[in-house]
């Protein structure tokens, strides 16, 4: 009989095999800008236009997807939020600006509906649009 690999061992090989997201979202005035990172972009991306959790992105109303970066572990992706968050400003203009010169919003490109914006309000709203009785 084969020992069971460790939790942890699985755990870490998870981590460096699961693709992660670094993203920008921006409001319409593009003078707010919001850095998140992700396991499932389309998903967070539809959390956000949902308005699902009330925090920063929620108050200044950034829910226009500028910039996204792709990589290989959710342990680089963090690095790498950690790095844009201590950048000035302007270096992250520029980059949005090398990437999305016109700053548009890119979430169509990614899959972002309105029918799963709204699927995702029903599932986290839990009662499927009805009333418990």
């Amino acid at each position: 009989m084969r020992a069971r690999p460790a939790i942890s061992h699985l755990k870490n090989k998870l981590l460096m095999n699961e693709q992660a997201y670094i993203y920008f979202l921006t409001n319409q005035h593009n003078n707010v800008l919001y850095i998140g990172v992700t396991n499932d972009i389309i998903r967070r991306i539809a959390e956000h236009k949902a308005k699902i959790n009330k925090g920063f992105s929620y108050k200044y109303n950034c829910e226009k997807l500028v910039y996204h970066e792709i990589h290989t572990s959710i342990t680089n992706a963090i690095a790498r939020e950690k790095q844009l968050k201590n950048w000035k400003r302007e270096w992250k203009d520029a980059l949005v600006n090398d990437f999305n010169p016109q700053w548009s919003d890119l979430s169509d490109e990614i899959g972002i509906t309105s029918e799963l914006i709204e699927s995702v309000k029903v599932h986290y709203r839990g009662d499927c649009g009805s009333s418990p009785q």
